[in-house]
């Protein structure tokens, strides 16, 4: 599989890819920065930002949301740690993995650390294999999550993306994911918990990537079998494998085009079910009439996101509880950013309906599945509603319009910078990457005071 792979990366280039993953890698990363941009907001932010700044002198990168320059590692660390901290960014479901959130921050550190500017499509091509690699790794897990696979993942989708912007030959990318693999971490705990442990294993990964890429730049020797060896990626990691069948849609199924954007802030499993509880709001199901609400759903989605509301938890675990952002969207009709305050956490009108939620497991047996999910609301008056929901919004089942997309950004964006007209901006540099010379340029708009 290592070879196949090597090979895959060494050889990729833009005109290579077909222009449907061009635009998916497009839409991705704008989604990506903006939701970025709208992390600079996250309570732990500054403590990471003070943190990643004392590791070391010099100012290479630039940092989102803010006008801070950090060494390429750094700001990495920090633009994933954003990325990711929300729950807001993109998915792939199938892979189970953030497989965007270490690409494209360790990718962009790398643009803007170089000398010589690196043109759009460069980044574009980075991009996309290196979203190939990670959602690779996920795809061919066949048991449920034991480790944090978008952190243990992302770190190689990172390294290839600098490797094939490094125009690394087969063997470097050897040394380049052998070297990740000796920095790969992520712990299901912080999940468990909600601690903001969780967004900084993306930024690990984002960090390690680049560290990767300049110890086999430096030709220091790695383990030659990251993936497959005794005590590799897969073993280390995963409890069950098969990768086989993948290496053959390798430049065949682009893996970019099978995103997910996400429409709520908070953990991927959790939208179905707030899918299913708006339409049974629009079907007249309210808070003061609901008895009790039922989530028949997958067993990824009670590992994920099944846990009952607390009035003393933290943003990051109200994110990843069903019962409290079901809540929300019962009661408000949608679920914002702004409904991760402390007061709505803390809120005793939404935590009652929190109790009113629960979950049974469906007879889904596959463990990355999402759907399909059923919700059935008891009402007080003695009667029933129940609603299914097949594809996740967002999906490329269900896929989210580009106006959607656009007001996402423009209300992440605004959120920080005011209505300053930046989504505008952001959308005008994306599209226009694969004609740029500077790839850095994408960031102007999300990046300064």
């Amino acid at each position: 599989m290592l070879d196949e792979v090597t090979e895959f990366l060494a050889k990729t280039r833009f005109e290579d890819i077909p222009e449907s993953a061009v635009a998916a890698a497009q839409s991705f990363l704008a989604d990506s920065l903006a939701v970025g941009v709208a992390g600079r907001r996250h309570p732990h932010r500054d403590a990471v930002v003070g943190v990643a700044s004392r590791w070391g002198a010099g100012a290479d990168a630039r940092v989102l949301g803010d006008g801070i320059s950090l060494p390429a590692a750094a700001a990495a660390f920090v633009n994933a740690y954003q990325v990711h901290c929300l729950e807001f960014d993109c998915v792939h479901e199938q892979a189970v993995a953030h497989v965007m959130t270490a690409v494209a921050p360790a990718a962009l550190a790398e643009c803007e650390a170089r000398a010589a500017p690196v043109n759009g499509s460069e980044l574009l091509a980075a991009l996309i294999v290196g979203v190939e690699v990670a959602a690779l790794l996920g795809l061919a897990a066949t048991a449920p999550l034991s480790f944090f696979r978008p952190a243990t993942a992302g770190v190689f989708g990172a390294a290839a993306a600098i490797g094939a912007l490094r125009r690394f030959d087969p063997g470097r990318i050897r040394d380049c994911f052998g070297h990740a693999l000796s920095q790969a971490a992520g712990t299901m705990q912080a999940h468990e918990e909600g601690k903001p442990t969780l967004p900084l294993q993306m930024a690990g990964a984002a960090r390690a990537a680049l560290v990767a890429a300049d110890l086999a730049q430096a030709r220091i020797p790695a383990p030659r079998n990251s993936l497959e060896g005794r005590y590799g990626y897969f073993r280390l990691f995963e409890e069950s494998w098969d990768a086989e069948g993948l290496i053959d849609d390798l430049g065949a199924v682009w893996q970019v085009t099978r995103l997910s954007h996400k429409p709520w802030p908070s953990g991927r499993a959790t939208h179905g079910g707030i899918a299913g509880v708006l339409k049974l709001r629009a079907e007249g199901v309210t808070a003061a009439n609901l008895a009790k609400l039922t989530l028949a759903a997958p067993p990824l989605i009670h590992q994920l996101v099944i846990r009952p509301a607390k009035p003393t938890m933290d943003v990051n675990y109200a994110r990843l509880c069903f019962a409290y952002v079901g809540a929300v969207a019962l009661s408000e009709g949608q679920v914002a950013l702004e409904h991760f305050s402390a007061a709505r956490l803390g809120d005793p009108s939404l935590l009652e309906i929190a109790g009113r939620i629960g979950a049974e497991v469906n007879a889904i047996s596959d463990p990355a599945a999402f759907t399909p999910q059923a919700l059935t609301a008891q009402l007080r008056d003695g009667s029933s509603r129940t609603v299914s929901v097949e594809a996740v919004p967002g999906s490329p089942e269900s896929p989210l319009e580009a106006a959607a997309c656009r007001a996402k950004a423009r209300s992440c964006l605004a959120g920080v910078y005011g209505e300053s007209g930046r989504d505008e901006a952001l959308a005008d540099a994306v599209a226009a990457l694969p004609n740029c010379a500077d790839a850095a340029r994408v960031l102007d708009p999300v990046t300064g005071g």
